[in-house]
């Protein structure tokens, strides 16, 4: 897939007064960094590039972001070492480490290694107003559905929800941004979104038009956490104008990710960075509110990285020898 890289620099001839991180042990550190994000209009690339440049401005290392095919695709980029860091969600994690990666398959992507939790990804529905759809009953057969990257979390997994639940459609792949201006003008029926709210590309379609929000009834939830590997959530009202009350989905949580291979220290330094700052992390993208320490232990399937999970159990945060990569 052809990528677009949008990097921001950051030297550190100019920090080190400043940090005195940058006076630490370096040793086998890269001259410059990127984080596999995902597509324009999408959570992972708001909140990838804004985490990017808080690193590289704080660490005085050259960094920045990379527009990806979202989780599959950074699983097997950070594998390999062409890139070093990147953001995945626990369910395409457990299917490129079991080599079920559509990417790659066959292939068992056990060099990315853990460095701290983000946030959980609501599974989502979103259609015009004008359509009449409100519930998932509601999508007539065949409609045209949106389901973000090809490889991306929404696209592995909603078109099965769909099915599960008695849907009938046509499969549309496209970046968030591209999909929203499809449904805008009556080129696609639904959008069905995975993505940490609130979505930049939900909330810029609801400024230009009226939608629907759509979550699920209590026996869809119910059919869809017995079936694949989700739990409840709860979108609050507030998270977008279009919402009157709460709304239930499902989710799936995402972790920052590492190439085993990256020096310990600076991963050290930004998991230290990172989880001592989450002011600043809410201040790149709301959905950061969750990205805070106690939530190391929703990660249930990737190993921690040595610098990461020394980081964690000198904050009193226990990561068993067995589970450090």
């Amino acid at each position: 897939m052809k990528t677009q890289m949008v990097m921001a620099a950051a030297f550190a001839s100019t920090l080190v007064a400043a940090n005195p991180v940058a006076a630490q042990d370096r040793e086998g550190w890269p001259d410059n960094f990127t984080v596999g994000t995902a597509s324009q209009g999408g959570t992972y690339f708001a909140y990838g590039s804004g985490w990017a440049n808080f690193v590289a401005e704080n660490l005085g290392v050259s960094g920045g972001a990379e527009i990806t095919g979202g989780p599959m695709q950074n699983m097997a980029l950070v594998h390999t070492g062409n890139l070093q860091f990147g953001l995945t969600t626990m369910g395409p994690a457990r299917e490129s480490m079991e080599g079920n990666s559509p990417i790659a398959p066959g292939v068992n992507m056990d060099n990315v290694c853990a460095i701290f939790p983000m946030y959980e990804t609501p599974f989502s529905v979103t259609a015009l107003s004008d359509s009449g759809i409100t519930s998932i009953s509601d999508i007539p057969d065949g409609a045209t559905i949106g389901f973000g990257p090809a490889g991306s979390t929404s696209d592995t997994y909603f078109p099965r929800m769909m099915e599960t639940l008695g849907v009938d459609f046509e499969r549309r792949n496209g970046s968030w941004s591209d999909l929203g201006t499809q449904l805008q003008d009556g080129l696609i029926d639904v959008v069905a979104f995975a993505a940490g709210i609130p979505i930049p590309a939900v909330s810029q379609l609801e400024v230009q038009t009226d939608v629907n929000i759509i979550g699920m009834t209590d026996a869809e939830a119910k059919k869809i956490t017995d079936n694949f590997p989700v739990s409840e959530f709860i979108i609050p009202a507030s998270t977008y104008q279009s919402l009157e009350n709460d709304s239930r989905v499902v989710s799936m949580w995402n972790f920052s990710i590492a190439n085993c291979d990256v020096p310990e220290s600076m991963v050290y330094e930004i998991t230290k960075l990172t989880m001592e700052n989450n002011d600043k992390m809410v201040s790149i993208h709301k959905a950061a509110t969750t990205s805070v320490p106690k939530n190391y232990t929703k990660n249930t399937v990737l190993p921690w990285h040595p610098g990461a999970a020394r980081w964690f159990n000198e904050n009193g945060y226990e990561i068993p020898e067995s589970q450090i990569k």
